[in-house]
Order: C-alpha cells, then structure tokens, then sequence
C-alpha cells in the first residue's frame, strides 16, 4: 500500500497532502450547495418539471452512495493516490461539460459523471489524510477536513445564488471546473512522492465483479425506494428487493477471498460497527434540518429567501469553526464520548425546534440551528476519528467509502422522512395550497420524528467502549 509519510517525518509533505483533501473537500461541498440555488433557473430555462429537474440532485447522490465502496476497493488494488487523482481529474471535466449542456437530460447525464468522480474522492480523501498524519495528530487533520466540507456548505448557498442571478447556472458549473483544475494542481504536486502498490492479481479477481453489482443493486434499490415511497406504493417492494440484494451480497462477500467490503470488520470490531451505525443515524436526524426550516421561514412566517439562507448559515458556519477543535480534542479523549455528547446536543436542538410557533423570534431559530452546529461538530469530527482509528491500515480506503456510504445513505433517508410525512399530512396538496396549520403540524411531526432518530444514535453511540484496543 502506499508509503506512510508520517514515517518519515516529513511535516511539510503532511501539510501539503492536508490542503490537497482540504481543497478537494471544499470543491464538492460547495459545488453541490451552490448548485441547489441553479436548479430552478435550470428547469426554467429548459421547460422541464419538477420530478425530471430533482433528478438533477438526486442522480448525484445515488451515484455517490452506490460507488464509493466499489471505489474504494479498487483504491486497494491500484492505489489510493491514482483514484483520488482520476476523481478529481473526472469531476472537473464534467464539470466543464456541464456549461454546455443543451437539455436537462444532459445535465443529469453528466452529474452521473461528476458523481462517479465525488465517489473516487470520498473512497481514498480520508484514507490518505489518515495513513499521512500519525495517531496523535490524526482527530486534528479530520477536523481540518470536516471544517472543509462545512466551509463549502457555508459559501455555496451565498455564491451560488449570485452567481446564478447575475451570471446565470452554468456559472455554478464553471466555477466548480476552476475550482477542480486547482484541486487537481494542488493534488498532483502534493502526491507526487506518495509512492503506491497494489495486490498481485488480476484486476477482475481483485474487483470482484459479482460482488459490485449486488451491491451497487442493493444500495440503488433501497435509496431511490426510499425516496419515491411517498408516492409510489410499490417502492415498499423496491425496498425489500434491496433488502434482498443487500443479504445476497453479505453472504457472498464471506466467502469470497477477494471481497469487495469486507464485512468482517462489522462482525469482529464493535467499535467500527457502532460508530458507522451512528452516523448514519446522525446524517439521518440532521440532514433535512435546513430544508423544514427553508419552508417554515419562507412559507409560514413570509421571509424572503435571501434572508432565509442567512439564517441557515448559522449551522455550517459553527461547525466549520468547531470541527478542527473537536477533532484535536479527541487526539486527547475518548472521540467516543465526545461524538456521544455532540449527538446529544443535536437532539436537544431538534427537539426544541418543535416547539416553533407563529409567532417565534427569530433569534430562537438561529440559536437552536447554532446547537445543532455544535453538536455535529462535536460529533463528525470525533466520530470519523473513530471510524479510521479502529481499522488497520490496510482498510483505510474500505473504512473511508463506508463511512461515505453512511453519509449518503443517512441524508437520503433523513429526505424520505420528510417526503413521507409531507404525503401523510398533506396529501396531494401543494405548498401553496396547504394551509399554515398544516404545514406546522408537518415541521413538528418532522422534527419530533428526528429526535427520536438522534436518541436512537444516542444509545448507539454510547455503546462503544474506549478501552478497545486501537489498530492505527
């Protein structure tokens, strides 16, 4: 595998490896944030519906959800440092390509290929953040990391809705090619000593091909079921068949001797299995926060979305200030009691947003979204800490993908929960058709719903004992 440049002593190089998945980090975050402000000018411009345009997003994160692990494998076998590279090289292209869209079918099109290239990132970023820095400096370049990405959700929603007013969507793309080409400059100058291996046989043995379509089947299954069960009765099967899907490819992966995921280290490290459940749960109760809180703002209490989005500001903007703090503390303390003690935060947030009113102030909302920003920031950072430090080296790139895996899954689930209540409490009725009634009886359903959710992470989260022995 590749060369541990911590064993050499060479801070510069760390240094410089940190600011290659800093800004690699920031581009996808702030890329896919910006674009969410384009997306109504896009189906504007080409006359295309609501379900079709969604699928400009959607199709984004499916892709990322169902690659990262298949990458993340074959990070094992060609090197980290060679698919972290491609990635970026593939995200920036079709970034660019993206300005000169002619339809809405192509945009789709090339998000596929811009997630196939924010997968190969999320499968190897961590893993070569992790093998760089040793186990005493590690929480603090994750927190570094996680700053990066909060950073990135902080400036989208700002720049992406002026550079979609005065120059137009496919700006958003443009910018995000730019801000690729230099990641990709930065990447290549600071890897270019990380020396790789890969294993002696065949890429096809190694890749494990059964294994990848089981898998990639059984996570498209069950996340785009998720996602239409509110309107479509038969998604309950889709579901299932992922569930399926999902079964077949465990059994297959123990036993084969090349599997894609190793799924041993679920069933032999409590820890692994206990701090990925848990973000999953956390993404989960916490993803959809900002989207409630757009609708209550926008459509209940009749703020503009100008001063909506200054107000959802609040949450990533404490957790990007919090998570290189959260992440040297938990160098020096349990990353498990710190993770449990941010998951408690945000469920104390999303409890209190339930009791939202007509007439709430508005510093009730900045304040609340402020804790949720303090609790994830003390949860991501610790949390991820966690996850890479109860793995050999070896499994870098497989603990990386997973844990990218439960992000996507986690805020694909946290967005069913909220479509699948809006269907209950709604019906077929529009937002403009619903009444104000209505639609606060659906936000405190929602966050009564998240609650739950983070309690459940709670219980999760505090299950892990600190006293395990760490394998990095």
């Amino acid at each position: 595998m590749e060369k541990t440049i911590s064993q050499k002593g060479d801070a510069n190089r760390r240094n410089a490896i940190l600011v290659a998945v800093l800004t690699s980090t920031f581009m996808i975050t702030f890329s896919s944030s910006a674009l969410n402000l384009a997306i109504p000018s896009i189906g504007i411009e080409f006359g295309s519906g609501a379900i079709l345009t969604g699928w400009i997003v959607t199709s984004f994160i499916l892709c990322t959800a169902a690659m990262s692990v298949p990458f993340g494998r074959l990070a094992d076998v060609t090197g980290r440092k060679n698919v972290f590279i491609i990635g970026i090289a593939i995200f920036t292209v079709f970034s660019g390509l993206n300005c000169f869209a002619g339809s809405v079918t192509m945009v789709i099109a090339l998000r596929i290929g811009q997630g196939i290239g924010a997968s190969m990132i999320f499968a190897t970023s961590m893993a070569i953040l992790v093998d760089a820095y040793p186990r005493e400096r590690r929480g603090k370049a994750i927190g570094y990391s996680t700053a990066a990405t909060y950073a990135g959700l902080s400036f989208g929603p700002v720049f992406g809705g002026l550079l979609t007013h005065y120059l137009g969507w496919r700006s958003v793309f443009f910018i995000g090619a730019v801000l690729g080409t230099a990641s990709l400059i930065v990447s290549l100058l600071a890897l270019r000593d990380v020396r790789t291996s890969h294993e002696r046989v065949s890429l096809r043995e190694a890749l494990n091909p059964v294994g990848i379509l089981l898998y990639v089947s059984s996570i498209l299954s069950i996340m785009y079921g998720f996602g239409a069960v509110a309107r479509n009765g038969w998604a309950w099967g889709l579901i299932l068949i992922g569930i399926a899907l999902l079964c077949a490819f465990i059994r297959h992966e123990l036993r084969t001797l090349k599997p894609v995921l190793e799924v041993r280290l679920f069933l032999r490290n409590r820890n692994f299995l206990f701090s990925n459940i848990a973000a999953l749960l956390n993404y989960g109760a916490t993803y959809a926060t900002g989207y409630m809180l757009s609708i209550y703002m926008q459509l209940i209490i009749g703020f503009d979305a100008q001063v909506s989005g200054l107000v959802l500001i609040c949450q990533p903007v404490v957790q990007a200030l919090l998570s290189p703090v959260a992440g040297r503390l938990s160098d020096r303390h349990s990353p498990y009691r710190l993770a449990s003690f941010g998951m408690g935060l945000c469920a104390a947030s999303l409890l209190s947003f339930v009791f939202l009113g007509l007439d709430s102030p508005l510093y009730h909302i900045m304040i609340n979204l402020a804790v949720v920003g303090l609790g994830f920031g003390f949860f991501s950072s610790p949390n991820s800490n966690a996850i890479m430090s109860n793995v050999p080296p070896a499994d870098y790139s497989v603990a990386s993908s997973i844990l990218a895996t439960m992000r996507s899954l986690g805020q694909s689930a946290s967005m069913a929960v909220i479509t699948l209540i809006m269907g209950l409490q709604l019906g077929g009725a529009t937002y403009q058709e619903a009444s104000s009634e209505q639609l606060m009886k659906t936000m405190h359903t929602a966050f009564i719903t998240f609650s739950v959710i983070c309690a459940a992470g709670i219980f999760v989260s505090v299950q892990r004992r600190s006293k395990n022995k760490r394998p990095a």
